[in-house]
């Protein structure tokens, strides 16, 4: 089934929460409060359907660089869900690029964290240009570790996935 990415709106927020408890249990899972606050404050918020059915959503910050200064602009991505029932088929990256490429029109460095232990995220992120620059111990409610990755702007190569 085709998987279409459009802006996530308030209506979806009770279905993110649904989601980000079954992906992250342990971890301090966002409510549907947290994700309307993400989107009343303006930050571009993505949506991946299938078949009408939210199975992936994704978010960032953005930063512009500050007037007169040498400093670039930054983003950060707050957060990618996908639904286990679609985990594996590309939704991931392409949220991902979605998120991506309204960092590059700024033209800021990227940054996020990830589980330490979360091998397939730490995949995507290294296949896009990140890097780890840096761990945070117990960063997560579950004490788990998170790496901290950092992307220049617009120096990866996409996978035409």
């Amino acid at each position: 089934m085709p998987v279409v990415l459009d802006a996530l709106t308030p209506d979806d927020a009770a279905e993110c929460a649904r989601l980000e408890a079954l992906l992250f249990p342990g971890d301090d899972p966002w409510s549907a409060g947290a994700f309307r606050a993400e989107l009343q404050a303006g930050h571009p918020y993505y949506a991946a359907r299938a078949g009408g059915r939210l199975v992936g959503y994704a978010g960032v910050a953005l930063l512009p660089a500050p007037a007169f200064s040498r400093e670039p602009a930054e983003a950060e991505v707050h957060t990618i869900g996908v639904d286990p029932v679609v985990q594996g088929h590309g939704v991931g990256r392409r949220l991902l690029h979605a998120l991506l490429e309204r960092a590059d029109a700024i033209g800021a460095v990227t940054f996020l964290e990830v589980r330490t232990d979360n091998v397939p995220a730490l995949a995507l992120y290294r296949s896009e240009g990140f890097e780890v620059v840096g761990t945070r111990r117990r960063y997560y409610a579950s004490g788990a570790d998170a790496h901290t990755m950092r992307r220049d702007a617009a120096t990866h190569t996409r996978d035409p996935r």
